[in-house]
């Protein structure tokens, strides 16, 4: 992988890993165009630890942008823990619900790695993730009620939001999508549906990105490449952030849809006569 390959994958990463578009199936298709699909198991590991590595910078922009709300959920936590008149308190339930949203993925993503894997491989299934779930955002934005703010989360909220979370295991489906999907369905506005994914997807990504760390620094990827693509996905991550809460303020996540959808024809149609 040379320099202008880790920037652009870098990019791609940074602009996709919080807008609901499926980072990963991005990330995929760049790779193919690129031409760098791996044909030994060695190669295609150290470019799915580079993807995961990369991925960590975005994440990192996402801990950055969101510090205080941070250290404030951690302080809420660690209060309520200590003190049971804290654990009736909003700011408790609000941290509670997003330690319960980031466990589910955590536990399907370690227990079905090598099945994610060898979806992760398939074009088709990138395109059938952009395509089929976009259908799930025009049936959440339907049933949104959003009379629900920060303040109302409860773990039940978090479990379901992060058990959508674990779709985007599959290609294609968009992490932040699913989870925002939930977050509407659960009557939660869309603005705070769209902070709690961003702080639930931080743990499990990092944790992703330190795994993949090995992988991605041999001789397939190397570690200069590595390190330009992930400083890349952080800067184009932090800005990725600021514009996507600032559009679903005044947009429906359904804005997205017409680029699914186009993107997974494309890709099908790639396939088919390739």
């Amino acid at each position: 992988m040379n320099l202008f390959q880790a920037v652009v994958l870098g990019v791609v990463e940074g602009l996709t890993e919080f807008l609901p578009v499926s980072s990963t199936g991005h990330l995929l298709i760049a790779e193919h165009l690129m031409g760098l699909p791996m044909k030994t198991q060695q190669q295609k590991d150290s470019l799915i630890g580079f993807t995961a590595v990369i991925q960590t910078g975005a994440i990192l922009a996402a801990v950055l942008y969101f510090l205080r709300e941070i250290v404030t959920v951690v302080g809420d936590f660690a209060g309520g823990l200590f003190s049971p008149a804290k654990r009736d308190t909003r700011g408790f339930r609000y941290a509670l619900a997003i330690g319960v949203g980031c466990l589910p993925i955590i536990v399907v993503g370690f227990a079905a790695k090598d099945a994610i894997k060898s979806i992760d491989e398939h074009l088709v299934a990138v395109a059938l993730g952009l395509i089929v779930f976009s259908a799930v955002f025009v049936l959440a934005e339907r049933r949104a009620t959003q009379d629900r703010g920060k303040d109302s989360f409860r773990a039940a909220d978090g479990l379901l939001i992060g058990l959508a979370q674990c779709i985007a295991l599959v290609p294609g489906v968009s992490r932040s999508g699913a989870s925002i999907s939930a977050g509407l369905l659960r009557g939660i506005d869309r603005v705070s549906a769209t902070r709690f994914s961003f702080l639930i997807g931080i743990p499990a990504l990092l944790g992703a990105g330190v795994l993949g760390l090995k992988d991605a620094t041999n001789n397939t990827t190397g570690t200069t490449a590595t390190a330009v693509a992930t400083v890349v996905s952080f800067v184009v991550g932090y800005a990725s952030i600021a514009f996507l809460l600032r559009f679903v303020s005044s947009h429906r996540i359904t804005a997205f849809v017409p680029y699914r959808l186009l993107v997974g024809a494309g890709v099908l149609v790639g396939v088919a006569v390739s």
